[in-house]
């Protein structure tokens, strides 16, 4: 057999899932559309097929970017993990990291029930230049609907109810979600299984429009997508360890490196930026990619 991704392309597609991941501009849609782009048609062919060597390809990238995300929230984690484990023995929700680990359970819920049950028939279907380049619009006027909803006077009054986070934006502090809430911003998380549609960006919007700043939005959301990401990674390993990773071993080695280390960067820029900026440069961004790769592959 030859080579079916060469190293060059496992460099890029691992810096690519990296930036993508945690950019609310959909990792999916671009590990569809940026190799319809290069003439890379192989890769694109083998992201919709029912088994292929890139998707065990990718399952390394996964758990790359997810530890990534482990290593920069590592405090966070250590506290919501010790909380967690308290509630078990005292049986009641009494800090707000204990509180935090419920909510970041209840929310994971939703969005993994419905992978287990619908993410190949979705990737199948959807995971296609088309449809990944309109989706990826959608996911544009998601973001824009978003910082819209964001400003209303409802969602105003729902932060002047509750503590406010910091002395920044105003905004609820996370910890006063309710764990419907919390199952709603779960349920948002639904949409990334379209390739085009960001897990963070939805659920970062889904956050905004329950009351919380773009910072504890972002933290939230990417508290909440690596367990979901790991998970998915480890439920698929089995895939690069058996006969689908033939050949591609050591690409996907680099190529985790490489995502692994654009992800670090890539959630350390996106906490600074979102402690002052919104979501709107990236709603323009998939606007504009998204109506160009319509045009390019209707």
């Amino acid at each position: 057999m030859g080579i079916v991704l060469s190293y060059f392309q496992a460099i890029v597609i691992g810096l690519l899932q990296g930036v993508t991941e945690l950019f609310p501009i959909s990792s999916l849609g671009h590990s569809v559309l940026v190799p319809a782009w290069l003439g890379w048609d192989h890769l694109v062919n083998a992201q919709s097929a029912d088994e292929s060597f890139y998707l065990a390809f990718v399952v390394a990238l996964h758990v790359a970017t997810a530890i990534a995300l482990l290593i920069y929230f590592r405090a966070d984690w250590a506290r919501i993990i010790r909380g967690f484990l308290r509630t078990l023995r005292t049986r009641r929700l009494e800090t707000p990291d204990e509180r935090l680990a419920w909510l970041l359970i209840v929310a994971t819920i939703p969005a993994g029930l419905t992978g287990l049950a619908l993410e190949h028939a979705l990737r199948t279907l959807f995971a296609k230049p088309l449809a990944a380049a309109i989706f990826l619009t959608v996911n544009g006027l998601i973001l824009f609907a978003g910082e819209r909803v964001r400003r209303r006077a409802a969602v105003g009054k729902l932060v002047a109810k509750h503590p406010t986070a910091s002395e920044g934006e105003e905004g609820r502090r996370l910890d006063t979600l309710d764990f419907q809430e919390a199952g709603a911003v779960g349920v948002a998380q639904i949409g990334a299984l379209f390739a085009g549609i960001s897990r963070s960006g939805i659920t970062m919007v889904a956050g905004l429009m329950r009351g919380l700043d773009h910072e504890d939005a972002a933290r939230f959301s990417f508290l909440l997508a690596t367990p979901i990401i790991f998970a998915a990674g480890i439920y698929k390993v089995p895939d690069l360890a058996g006969h689908l990773g033939d050949g591609i071993r050591g690409q996907a080695l680099v190529g985790s490196i490489f995502a692994g280390l654009a992800a670090y960067a890539s959630v350390r820029f996106l906490m600074r930026f979102f402690e002052t900026r919104n979501l709107m440069p990236f709603a323009i961004y998939c606007l504009a990619f998204g109506a160009i790769s319509i045009v390019r592959f209707a």
